[in-house]
């Protein structure tokens, strides 16, 4: 189980998961990769990019939103966020080989959180109803210690969480980056990104 940061404590305080419950069926992530994005400090948080639920194929999710390990070909919707990555910024050469994310979130402090923590295998959303009160708490906390953090809102699911986020000049809104829904390539919105936090960052992975 990874450990999770004692700045989360006073939340984590306030709710029990039974995961012997949950992972009684075949269920994603592996058991010990569940709370994994909680091993950032929350005062360190940068960005923060939310996911709907893990991806709910075997050996693809790994604990942290849009992200999946290398030995995995990169989902559609990454492919997208690499795609309009390179649209944006052609001079900074980024070379997308792999869809695994672990270098933005412990290089760049990009939180990679799902609404849900977990998944059954092949059902999109199985999980929700267990994880979503707890998660929109954690966007709530978020907002309330870290006046830094930019909140990545993609897609309408993601974006009715802006409810919870106290400071709206540091949501930035866009549509989801799935190859289903049109106007994610060409929409600057990494830039706009860079723009509120005042600094580059460097996406590559």
């Amino acid at each position: 189980m990874h450990r999770i940061h004692d700045s989360w404590k006073k939340l984590f305080d306030q709710y029990e998961f039974e995961l012997d419950s949950i992972y009684s069926s075949e269920v994603y992530p592996p058991k010990e990769l569940v709370f994994r994005v909680f091993e950032m400090n929350v005062k360190d948080i940068k960005i923060l990019l939310l996911g709907q639920d893990p991806y709910h194929g075997p050996n693809q999710a790994h604990g942290l939103s849009f992200s999946v390990p290398d030995s995995e070909k990169i989902p559609p919707s990454l492919k997208n966020i690499f795609k309009e990555l390179n649209l944006e910024f052609p001079e900074r050469n980024y070379n997308f080989k792999s869809g695994n994310l672990e270098q933005w979130f412990k290089r760049e402090k990009i939180f990679l959180l799902n609404s849900s923590l977990t998944v059954q295998r092949g059902k999109a959303g199985s999980d929700m109803y267990i994880w979503e009160e707890f998660t929109d708490e954690v966007i709530k906390f978020i907002s309330e210690q870290n006046d830094n953090c930019v909140f990545l809102l993609l897609g309408n699911y993601a974006k009715s969480k802006n409810v919870f986020i106290k400071n709206k000049s540091k949501i930035i809104t866009e549509v989801h980056p799935s190859p289903l829904a049109k106007g994610f390539v060409g929409s600057n919105v990494f830039k706009r990104i860079e723009n509120v936090l005042g600094k580059e960052v460097d996406w590559s992975n």
